[in-house]
């Protein structure tokens, strides 16, 4: 969306309480103030089994091959009692516990304390200083964007232990997986009650806070929408990209590692799975500042969905494909792994793609070329807490006019892609699609929400012209 401000005296603003026939943005933006039932009961149920969802994944693969009915069907057989896998599973270590402290806090250092140079040297690349989408109070939060260069240190300094320094093993996070989810835990349980403390008692911005008066809504969902400490550590920024995606591909090269340790040899879908998630952490970075203006950032709040899913749910069940290869290797046919990486490029490019098209549109205020002629769009208005209007534009052309979230289709392709380099022999990897699908199919609705109580009937005026959400002529 492109946008510009027009300031409303304070008695317009006062009179003024419907735009395009909905209620203001200043009561919808960002998540609820009420909570009904369902969402009451959805929140409780994550809460209580998520964490459990994450452990029973990991101990499947550590004591059951992967195999995520074996467990099951153990302890209804009578086989096993809980308390014999609990008992099996490695407890929390001083020495993974050290290791997370140290990466957590090495993080911390190249996120705050290391100004950004990749900018000044990477043409193309936008980098340093840049400021974030208005919030709903009407603040522009400003970012030090350093994400990429974190990552190159970091994988400099992993490469160059790796070959020349050996201070430690490159197998150390697979060998320390589950010690180190414990830690993940502690540290995503502890800055998510954290966060809720300082939105009641020091809130960044008391006027971006939302309660609902709901504990267990308010400390799932966030009560603050920016909470940050000093002028630059962001929480929302920092847990979303550093450590779990900076650890992402790190992971994958210890599983590799790992591979090369038991077998003698690295698999072709091995490299698969390590070229394809690095391609999308890599590109993560690359966008960073892009990533400013997307959802997580300018809608969701900051609370245990964001800080515990950060620290351990995106560390430990996206890099699955990885630690099943480590115990079930695959080489794949020449043919197979060249479809594989086929629709996962292919996935890429769009999804790509797709991002570029909007964020040229936004950049230009829509004075761009979208497939070689100029693009089509629809006005809409929208109103903040503080009483500023703005204008935007909604494009309905390009990847945009086939769907509304044409972006998500090539999402959900670069994920079918990796895991199907682990073939068919268990469930296990397949979780990330089914995931990947709900988790964007419910991020299409809420998006589209708050779309509407946003835009109105503008909004209806979008939808009719771009009627399809995520695949052409189907969805």
């Amino acid at each position: 969306m492109a946008a510009h401000l027009e300031k409303k005296p304070t008695e317009e603003r006062n009179r003024k309480s419907t735009q395009n026939g909905t209620r203001t943005s200043q009561v919808q933006w960002g998540r609820a103030w009420e909570v009904d039932w369902f969402s009451l009961a959805s929140i409780l149920f994550l809460l209580m089994f998520a964490p459990l969802i994450v452990y029973y994944f990991i101990m499947s693969c550590d004591q059951y091959q992967c195999s995520l009915i074996d467990p099951v069907i153990d302890l209804l057989t009578g086989n096993k009692y809980l308390s014999d896998i609990w008992n099996k599973t490695p407890t929390l270590t001083y020495r993974a516990a050290g290791i997370y402290t140290l990466w957590v806090a090495f993080q911390v250092v190249l996120y705050v304390c290391i100004p950004d140079f990749c900018h000044k040297f990477l043409p193309g690349y936008v980098g340093g200083v840049q400021e974030g989408a208005v919030t709903p109070a009407g603040v522009v939060n400003k970012y030090e964007i350093n994400g990429l260069q974190a990552w190159i240190v970091t994988h400099v300094l992993w490469f160059a232990n790796a070959y020349y320094f050996h201070c430690f093993s490159p197998t150390i996070i697979f060998d320390n997986w589950i010690p180190l989810l414990w830690c993940a835990n502690i540290l995503g349980y502890a800055v998510s009650t954290f966060a809720m403390i300082k939105g009641y008692f020091f809130p960044t911005n008391a006027k971006d806070c939302k309660f609902t008066g709901n504990f267990f809504y308010d400390y799932m969902m966030g009560i603050e929408f920016n909470p940050r400490i000093g002028k630059w550590f962001d929480f929302k920024l920092f847990f979303n990209g550093r450590p779990g995606i900076v650890a992402w591909t790190l992971i994958n090269l210890s599983y590799a590692a790992k591979q090369q340790e038991l077998y003698g040899q690295v698999t072709n879908s091995m490299i698969l799975v390590n070229v394809l998630q690095g391609i999308y952490v890599l590109d993560f970075f690359w966008n960073e500042a892009w990533y400013l203006k997307t959802i997580d950032i300018c809608h969701d709040h900051f609370g245990w969905y964001l800080g515990w899913g950060d620290c351990v749910w995106l560390p430990y069940l996206y890099t699955l494909q990885g630690l099943y290869l480590v115990y079930h290797p695959v080489q794949l046919g020449t043919a197979n792994a060249i479809g594989i990486l086929m629709l996962g490029l292919i996935g890429y490019y769009i999804f790509r793609m797709t991002n570029h098209q909007k964020d040229l549109f936004r950049r230009t205020n829509g004075n761009c070329k979208i497939w070689g002629k100029k693009p089509e769009y629809i006005e809409c208005s929208y109103m903040s807490v503080d009483g500023t209007k703005y204008h935007s534009k909604l494009m309905t052309s390009g990847f945009w006019g086939w769907a509304r979230h044409f972006n998500y289709t090539g999402d959900l392709m670069g994920s079918l892609a990796y895991c199907l380099t682990c073939g068919f022999d268990h469930i296990l990897p397949y979780f990330y699609i089914v995931y990947m699908t709900i988790l964007l199919t419910h991020r299409c609705i809420r998006d589209e929400h708050r779309c509407f109580s946003k835009y109105g009937k503008d909004w209806k005026r979008y939808t009719s012209a771009v009627p399809y959400r995520l695949i052409p002529g189907i969805f």
